[in-house]
This record gives structure tokens, C-alpha cells and sequence, in this order.
């Protein structure tokens, strides 16, 4: 506190008037310190957030990535298929022709 207080020259009006601006100095630390802890909280909370979004698109991906793969699949195989009809169109086609031309020669 101050020299004024151990020596006794301090009235007690002014000791009353420190005190409450130490009071009132005590109150606005512990007001800051509560406003930071909630900020730490909301922080922490939304940290949380965060990790459970992530996570979430984590097995968003996995679960896409499987479906992408099994649609590459599925698409090959219809690619594959898709030449096998043409091949066989192809070759149907070839066989109409000759059929035909075999029949305009008679």
C-alpha cells in the first residue's frame, strides 16, 4: 500500500478510498480474467467443432472415394461391353451386306 499507512499518518477517509480502488481495480481483473476464460472456452468449443468436421469429411471422402471407384469400375465394364456390341453390330452388319450383295449378284 503506501509509507502513509505504516507510519500512521493516513486518516482512515483515505485508507477507505484506496481500499475501494483496489476493490474496484480486484473487480475489473476478475471480470477480465473471467471474459478471457470464456473466450478460452469458446475456443476449445469450437476447436471441437473443428475436429468433429473434420472427421466427418474424412469419412466423407473414404466413403466417396469407394463409390468413385466402384462407379470406374462399372464404367470399364460398360466401355467393355459397349465394344463387344459394336464388334458384333459390326459384324452383323458386315454379314447383312454380304447376304445382300450375294442376293443382287443371283
Amino acid at each position: 500500500m503506501s509509507d502513509r499507512y505504516t507510519n500512521g499518518t493516513g486518516s482512515a477517509e483515505t485508507i477507505q478510498v484506496d481500499i475501494d480502488a483496489a476493490t474496484r481495480r480486484l473487480m475489473l481483473a476478475l471480470d477480465a480474467l473471467e471474459a478471457a476464460a470464456e473466450r478460452r472456452r469458446d475456443a476449445d468449443r469450437d476447436e471441437n467443432e473443428l475436429a468433429s468436421r473434420i472427421q466427418a469429411l474424412g469419412a466423407d471422402r473414404s466413403r466417396l472415394a469407394d463409390e468413385l471407384d466402384g462407379s470406374l469400375v462399372k464404367t470399364r465394364r460398360l466401355e467393355r461391353a459397349n465394344r463387344e456390341i459394336a464388334e458384333r453390330l459390326d459384324l452383323a452388319i458386315g454379314t447383312i451386306r454380304a447376304v445382300l450383295d450375294a442376293g443382287e449378284d443371283e
